[in-house]
């Protein structure tokens, strides 16, 4: 027996292009920008890679190659099922404190080198140093502040 074959209403695809467009303003290019969406807004956890390219039109190049970029990227991932060949994807939405904490991990990189780019700048660029020097110091904030907000977000749940 084959599984009945998911379709999207008229809002879901709508939503999925509005979500698409938020992640294209990150960054993220459009067919990537568009697995990621309907991952998140089609009602099954999971879908298989023919699923993917016929609900968003895409190529089976394109597909493969957005899937590809979002498993690298750690924002997707699949899963197999007992009897089945075939793969499944899904968003990585259950790791998202992880995610959060590494993302901030990534950021605390960059201010360490935002300070090394700093000790070699000349003093006489005093507005950018200064813009530089404040970037770095957010991001160090930041850091700094997140066991709080996550044990402030923990206790208001």
């Amino acid at each position: 027996m084959t599984p009945k074959e998911p379709k999207l209403t008229k809002d879901q695809q709508e939503l999925i292009e509005r979500v698409g467009v938020i992640f294209e303003g990150s960054g993220m290019a459009p067919a990537p920008a568009r697995v990621s969406a309907l991952l998140i807004v089609v009602p099954e956890a999971e879908l298989p890679f023919d699923d993917i390219s016929r609900l968003l039109k895409l190529s089976k190049s394109a597909t493969s190659n957005a899937l590809n970029f979002l498993m690298n990227m750690g924002k997707v991932e699949y899963i197999t099922k007992p009897g089945e060949r075939r793969r499944y994807f899904r968003v990585r939405v259950m790791s998202w404190k992880e995610d959060t904490l590494k993302a901030f991990q990534g950021l605390s990189a960059m201010s360490a080198v935002y300070k090394d780019v700093l000790a070699q700048r000349p003093k006489t660029t005093r507005d950018f140093n200064r813009s530089l020097t404040d970037i770095a110091a957010f991001i160090d904030h930041m850091v700094a502040e997140l066991p709080t907000l996550f044990k402030k977000w923990e206790q208001k749940r």
